[in-house]
């Protein structure tokens, strides 16, 4: 059998294809930009990718034509401000692709929208249900509500409040109640939905055992913690308000902290449990859950983070069109010092950044976050997924990965922060040498200035970062 997995370098989509491929599936893994996805090598030979842009007609003709079944895991919240009108469009170009295809079943993770009244983001996710509803095949759709797991957007909004602040005052809409489900029963559903006929030309609710209210959810994540929180709600928080409330203590974006509070005023839970008889699952409790994504961190085996999609930028691009570093029209930072052991050195170039820090200058690092966050960026917060591997297109704070071979010993960042250019900084072993190159391209006076403002500050950070690189020694 084979299975067309859209959003397969998404946060579902990398959890989802190795159950696919345990389950005997031949998977066509559909991506935007086949230069971020890096799928284990234990995967490589049961796996097929293909370029696709659900708004590139021309790409969809790189869909097989004998493909069995497929998941709808992609969505454009948050990467534009008119995405409602985008998804829609994608689920129609989707549609009309598969019209040219053998496909039985399509499966489609949506979201919970069981009120009159919806968020612009859940009438979106209907209104991709409704488009994709018109296609010849049998559709399933799986509404869920809040996923907890680790390296999901809900999980990491919370531990940042829960972590961050022990008295919190907080708009209306913690009252709202939602039900929770835990990513592996997300992942176990949608594995046990494909070509199951018993889920055809139905939709579902999906979520675990407990009912809480966004209050509830953050005292028992602090339980969890064994960090006792005080949590007021008061009226006077406006949707706006409640926004930049999140945005500024969160690694979330401002878009997507904008779309998480105009659904988080709506409820979300389940009218009934009937896809767990059908498929035989019992998901787990909300706690239970926490704790499990909490033992994924501790373990350092988190599959994969929202904060690697560009959604937590708000960039939207190819990697390819940056990986290659520009030297016309440039300003430079070069430098360079041997080493004297290349594996000590690479494995400091792999940690940088996250909780490691960035080897000199951390505080300036974090003002410049701080900035950075003030002027409505990214800032710091979003770390890294993984302490020790880094792959095309992760976060690290406010960069991202364009290129990173470690038996190379090259890594290229690039800055998502605000800037008035482009900025990259790259890492490279050359014999017993590391060369560090941080390259920015200005945009107009106002970035040829910026260089030279922020040019005393690298002497101290660049100079002591590849000090600190290369000597032996953590």
């Amino acid at each position: 059998m084979k299975i067309l997995l859209t959003g397969a370098s998404g946060y579902i989509g990398k959890r989802l294809l190795p159950v696919l491929v345990e389950h005997g599936y031949d998977v066509v893994c559909c991506v935007r930009d086949v230069h971020r996805f890096t799928p284990p090598e234990s995967l490589q030979s049961r796996i097929t990718v293909i370029r696709t842009d659900l708004l590139d007609t021309a790409s969809l003709d790189n869909i097989p034509g004998d493909i069995d079944g497929a998941f709808y895991l992609v969505h454009s919240m948050a990467t534009s401000a008119n995405y409602s009108a985008l998804e829609q469009q994608s689920a129609i170009n989707f549609r009309n692709a598969l019209a040219k295809t053998t496909v039985q079943h399509v499966v489609y993770l949506s979201g919970i929208v069981n009120e009159t009244v919806l968020s612009t983001h859940l009438a979106s996710r209907k209104t991709v249900e409704d488009e994709l509803g018109r296609g010849s095949y049998h559709l399933t759709t799986l509404r869920a509500g809040i996923i907890v797991g680790s390296g999901s957007a809900s999980f990491e909004i919370m531990r940042d409040l829960v972590e961050k602040l022990p008295v919190m005052v907080a708009p209306q809409w913690l009252k709202t109640r939602c039900q929770p489900i835990g990513i592996a029963d997300v992942i176990t559903i949608l594995s046990k939905t494909m070509l199951n006929p018993s889920t055809y030309d139905s939709d579902f609710d999906i979520g675990g055992p407990d009912v809480l209210s966004y209050k509830e959810m953050l005292l028992q994540f602090g339980e969890i913690r064994n960090l006792k929180r005080h949590i007021f709600v008061v009226p006077v928080m406006t949707p706006k308000l409640s926004s930049y409330w999140l945005y500024f203590v969160t690694s979330t974006s401002y878009r997507l902290a904008v779309a998480l509070v105009n659904s988080m005023k709506i409820e979300v839970v389940c009218r009934n449990a009937e896809i767990n008889r059908i498929l035989g699952v019992e998901p787990i409790g909300y706690k239970a859950a926490i704790k499990k994504a909490f033992s994924k961190i501790e373990r350092n085996e988190v599959v994969s983070s929202w904060k690697d999609a560009f959604a937590s930028s708000g960039f939207s691009f190819n990697i390819s069109e940056f990986a290659e570093v520009p030297s016309y029209g440039c300003f430079k930072d070069r430098r360079e010092s041997a080493f004297a052991d290349r594996e000590t050195c690479i494995a400091k170039i792999w940690r940088i950044g996250g909780e490691t820090g960035w080897y000199a200058g951390n505080r300036l690092w974090r003002m410049r976050g701080f900035m950075d966050k003030l002027a409505g960026g990214v800032g710091l917060r979003r770390g890294r997924t993984s302490e020790t591997t880094l792959n095309a297109g992760d976060a690290l704070d406010f960069w991202r990965v364009l290129y990173a071979n470690k038996a190379e010993g090259r890594l290229v960042l690039f800055a998502e922060m605000k800037l008035p250019g482009d900025a990259w900084l790259e890492f490279r072993i050359a014999g017993n040498k590391l060369i560090q190159i941080a390259t920015f391209r200005p945009l107009g006076l106002g970035g040829r200035l910026y260089w030279y403002m922020v040019m005393p500050f690298h002497g101290y950070i660049f100079k002591g970062m590849l000090r600190q690189l290369t000597k032996n020694g953590r």
